[in-house]
This record gives C-alpha cells, sequence and structure tokens, in this order.
C-alpha cells in the first residue's frame, strides 16, 4: 500500500502510517530498529532497494530522507514536505516513508525525523553517498547508535579513510570495512592451521579501492609486520601473501568470485569469496548495534604506514659469498709465487687445470739456457698473477679454472706438467 502526501507534517504521516497498517490488517508494530537513509535522488532507488532487501532479516521502518535543492530563489524561501508511506508489499517485511525536504526545512532534518522514530527501539543513520567528515557531530547522525558511511562511494577513498579516523566515534562503521569480512576470516583460519611466524605481507587489489587498504592495515595493526599495498586491474581484492618462517601463505582471487588457499606443504584449497551486492552488506551491518573496535583500531592504524621503506622479502636464488682466505677451495690463497723456492718457479693453473712450472721450462725445454727460464718465469707469473685476480672477483665453488691470459708463453716456451713425469716417477 503506498501513500502520497504533499507538503506535509510529521504528525500527518505518523497517521498515515497508523491507517495504512490497519488497512492491511497489521495493526501491531513488528519492527526492530529504524533505518534513517540520507541520500539524493539520483542514488535514492538504489538505496531504498537494498535496504528493503536487508529488511527481510531485520524487519524496520526506514526513513528515506531527500533534500531537493529548489530551482528559483523564491521555492528556496519556502519551506514544504512531501512524503510517500509504504507499507506492506511495497515495504518488504518493515515501513518506508520518503521524505523530501524543500528549502530552508532541508537544513533541519533531525527535527522532521525525530517524531518518526519508533519508540524504545535502536537507530541507525547511513550514507550511501556524500557522507559528512564527522558523522558523528552531524545533526541526524547524533540521533544514532550507529552510522554507516561507504569511503568507497567518495573522490579520494584513501583520504577520506584519514579524515575517518581523525573524526572516528564509537558507533561509526563503513561498508568498505564490511566488504573485507570473508578476507579477515579466512586469512585467520589460515593462520590457525599452522604454527609460524608472519615476517612481512603483501595485499593486492585495484587502485580506487580502500577496502585494500583497511585490510592492509587491520593486517599490519594484527600482526605488527610490515605490509606492502601492490596494485593490480581488479576487481576489488585480488590477492593477499603472507611471508612465514615455514613458507609462504596465499589468498588468491583473480575473478572476483572464487579464491584458491595456498598453504605451504598443504594442497591448495578453491574458497568461494564473491563480491557482496549492498544489501547484503547493510544486512550485516544490522546485525550487530555495538561499537566495532577492531575498526576502529585498524583505522587509526594510519594509511601513511603502509608500504615501508625496507626491503620487501622476494623468493630468489641463494646469495652464496666468496670463499674466504684461508678457507679450502679459496682462489686468492693459491700461491702464486714462490721466491725461495729452489726451482725459481712460479705455480699457476693451465686452462686444463693442471699445474705447470714456470721454471721447469728451462730443463724441460730444447732452448735451455737461464735466460730462456728466466723469461719463461715471468710470462708465467704474469699470467698466474691475471689467473689469480680473475678468480676473486667471481667467487666459484672448488679449484677455480683461470682462463689463459694474453700474456701467456709462446709456443717455443709452452710449460709442461711438472710433479710426476710420464712414467709415474717423480720428476727431477
Amino acid at each position: 500500500m503506498k501513500t502520497d502526501l504533499t507538503d506535509t507534517t510529521a504528525s500527518k504521516i505518523n497517521k498515515a502510517l497508523v491507517k495504512a497498517r490497519r488497512a492491511i490488517g497489521t495493526p501491531a508494530v513488528g519492527m526492530v530498529l529504524t533505518l534513517v537513509i540520507v541520500t539524493d535522488e539520483e542514488n535514492a532507488y538504489d538505496a531504498l532497494k537494498a535496504a528493503g532487501d536487508a529488511s527481510r532479516e531485520h524487519p524496520s521502518r526506514t526513513l528515506v530522507v531527500i533534500k531537493r535543492v529548489s530551482r528559483s530563489p523564491r521555492d528556496r524561501t519556502q519551506s514544504r514536505l512531501d512524503a510517500e508511506v509504504r507499507v506492506g508489499a511495497d515495504a518488504g517485511t518493515g515501513e518506508t516513508v520518503v521524505l523530501r525536504l524543500y528549502g530552508e526545512v532541508a537544513d533541519h532534518a533531525q527535527s522532521v525525523v525525530l517524531p518518526l522514530l519508533l519508540p524504545d527501539a535502536p537507530v541507525v543513520v547511513w550514507w550511501p553517498v556524500d557522507a559528512p567528515l564527522d558523522p558523528a557531530g552531524d545533526p541526524l547522525g547524533a540521533l544514532a547508535q550507529r552510522r554507516v558511511t561507504d569511503t568507497y562511494a567518495s573522490e579520494q577513498p584513501v583520504r577520506e579513510l584519514t579524515a575517518r579516523a581523525d573524526t572516528y566515534a564509537p558507533g561509526d562503521t563503513d561498508l568498505s570495512w564490511t566488504r573485507i569480512t570473508p578476507w579477515r576470516s579466512m586469512l585467520a583460519a589460515a593462520l590457525d592451521q599452522v604454527t609460524c611466524e608472519v615476517e612481512a605481507v603483501e595485499v593486492e587489489g585495484e587502485e580506487f579501492n580502500p577496502s585494500c587498504e583497511l585490510l592492509a592495515m587491520w593486517l599490519a595493526d594484527r600482526l605488527d609486520v610490515p605490509v606492502k599495498r601492490s596494485l593490480s586491474s581488479g576487481p576489488g581484492l585480488t590477492a593477499v601473501r603472507m611471508h612465514t618462517d615455514s613458507g609462504p601463505i596465499v589468498l588468491d582471487r583473480a575473478d572476483g568470485s572464487l579464491a584458491t588457499l595456498s598453504i605451504q606443504g598443504q594442497p591448495d584449497r578453491a574458497v568461494a569469496l564473491k563480491r557482496r551486492d549492498t544489501a547484503e552488506l547493510i544486512a550485516e551491518e544490522l546485525r550487530r548495534l555495538d561499537p566495532d573496535d577492531t575498526y576502529a583500531s585498524a583505522l587509526r592504524f594510519g594509511v601513511e604506514r603502509l608500504n615501508p621503506s625496507a626491503p620487501f622479502p622476494r623468493p630468489s636464488a641463494p646469495f652464496r659469498e666468496p670463499a674466504p682466505k684461508g678457507a679450502p677451495g679459496s682462489v686468492a690463497d693459491k700461491p702464486v709465487g714462490d721466491e725461495s723456492a729452489s726451482e725459481g718457479s712460479v705455480a699457476a693453473e693451465s686452462s686444463s687445470g693442471e699445474p705447470v712450472s714456470g721454471g721447469s721450462a728451462g730443463s724441460a725445454g730444447s732452448a735451455g739456457s737461464a735466460g730462456s727460464a728466466g723469461s719463461a718465469g715471468s710470462a708465467g707469473s704474469a699470467a698466474a698473477g691475471a689467473s689469480a685476480e680473475l678468480a676473486v672477483k667471481a667467487p666459484v665453488e672448488g679449484p677455480a679454472k683461470a682462463p689463459r691470459a694474453e700474456g701467456a708463453p709462446s709456443a717455443s716456451l709452452k710449460p709442461v706438467p711438472s710433479g710426476l713425469s710420464g712414467n709415474g716417477k717423480a720428476a727431477k
């Protein structure tokens, strides 16, 4: 049943409600709360539809406050109140009153709403769009126990979160916070399954979505770890990655409906994380009328404390330090010259890995003069020094394979293996 009232008062609206209830055969009032929706004409239909769907779970009297802008200066000086009363099938399981305020009465909406509130019933005020910066300080917000806003509908959602933190009062909440309830439940359940310590967290989602910041602030506040906020193409939240000392824990939702939970050492599981509509969100908020301390703690953590300057852990190949001096396999400690040796040789390694001696070239080669041996030793020293320098710059495991230097001995002074001779006896 629907009743239209033009240029009316709050008293006439109450009488119309009583008459409508008697006409449909339900004179008793069975509502549990009063829901006040403050919106504009453009968003009134969607907000009213969501409230009607939520009334099946929470029968309530819904008051829709629409502040109309008068066209001419003369109309702005005239105050008028128009109302539309809906009872029965047109209002779901409760009652709906659409209030359109013109002129100066639009600045005093609380005086119109106050006589229409259900006696001895809690009051919830919801701003689908254009919420005040201080909901508790708003005249309509002062009438309510719970004040519901939606930072996702604002032009600058991240800045809006900072303003909400500065003006927070017990009873304030946000539908952007309500959207991440399944995510918070799933992440808490995942951490209950393993014994680990979280080291860092990454939250991935679309850019202008305050739910991503709220989830990141909640994780940083509860886990006391650095949290990185990264961007994706959406929709909404797409992934949460927790780096722990026992392996990564990843909750990934790429399509907006079905997510995958991955825990180290366990098989991957599919999780239903669909994006909920406004009716489900407002129904969840109407289930509790006490202050949400968890939301307050996460909100006051601060957006500016996300994305720490410290490097974020990424899986990569293990880094191997060069072998220190004196350690086995250290190339830097291999002898590159021994002036006190009886042969006057300089030890080096050939490209095949066999030790060579520049001093033995004089006894093994056809030209065995002292000058030839000295020049061969000098060339061997240069090659050994270049090989050692290259080996120190490029750490390897085990004995180093030094490349042949440009100053290597010529073919006439080609070094031969020293140590054991061809017949297995020690070379003299």
